[in-house]
């Protein structure tokens, strides 16, 4: 059984390497995840793995049944999650291709189904959220990264979006001003679902352009340029990582 998850995102729709030997759709009390969860090996690893932005990459950010994807993976076994995201550069040691491993977040999104524990789903309880991400987990990835040779922000603040649109360059400088070091639209409620969940995990972030007012001004041209990169050093880090979970 399949202890630790990855969850794909822009850039890592597939998993290439990923020896799947089965599939499997779950039926969660928030309704259908993504995309069915494939389990198979990866580095001798037995692991599992879930599309984000479901098969074919066409949920947005907003659509993501994020309660679904977390559920559907505690119910498979899964104890460790590694959330692989596609991100804006603000601080500047983060451009294009550039890979971090965030130590805290700051939630800009609204509306979307962020909790469990409604009184329906699960009872109330406040989760204890000081370290949004799991530090042992964090600290596989750092050794992962080191014993791959690839260099890694071994901190920083993600701040996470709405979506699907892109960010202005006021919104971005908000964001920098709040403490931000890069941007997403993914990492919430992602990482507090997994809390509640009890399971732990954490995040390698790849930065695929700058944010908005802090590069050329072409963000998809960065993107189409540099996330085959960065994607190969994410690759990289979990072929070092995963046998040490």
């Amino acid at each position: 059984m399949a202890k630790v998850a990855v969850i794909g995102g822009t850039g890592m729709n597939r998993w290439p390497g990923l020896e799947i030997v089965r599939q499997q759709s779950f039926d969660t009390p928030c309704g259908a995840p993504s995309a069915p969860v494939a389990f198979g090996r990866y580095a001798g690893v037995e692991v599992a793995f879930l599309a984000r932005h479901g098969e074919g990459h066409k949920l947005p950010p907003h659509r993501i049944n994020y309660r679904a994807n977390l559920w559907a993976l505690r119910e498979a076994g899964v104890k460790s999650v590694v959330a692989v995201a596609a991100v804006g550069g603000i601080a500047a040691e983060l451009p294009p291709a550039a890979v971090a491993v965030p130590h805290d977040l700051v939630d800009y999104t609204w509306g979307r189904e962020h909790t469990y524990c409604d009184g329906v789903v699960l009872p109330l309880k406040h989760a204890e959220f000081t370290e949004p991400y799991a530090p042992r987990l964090r600290e596989a990835l750092l050794d992962g990264a080191r014993r791959a040779g690839v260099a890694v922000v071994p901190r920083g603040v993600m701040g996470v979006t709405h979506g699907p649109r892109l960010e202005t360059p006021a919104e971005i400088r908000r964001m920098r001003q709040d403490g931000c070091d890069m941007v997403g639209m993914t990492g919430m409620p992602e990482a507090a679902l997994a809390r509640e969940l009890d399971l732990d995990y954490a995040a390698l972030a790849l930065s695929v352009n700058w944010a908005a007012g802090l590069g050329s001004g072409d963000i998809h041209g960065e993107i189409e340029t540099f996330i085959a990169e960065g994607m190969a050093k994410v690759r990289a880090v979990l072929t070092e990582a995963l046998p040490r979970l």
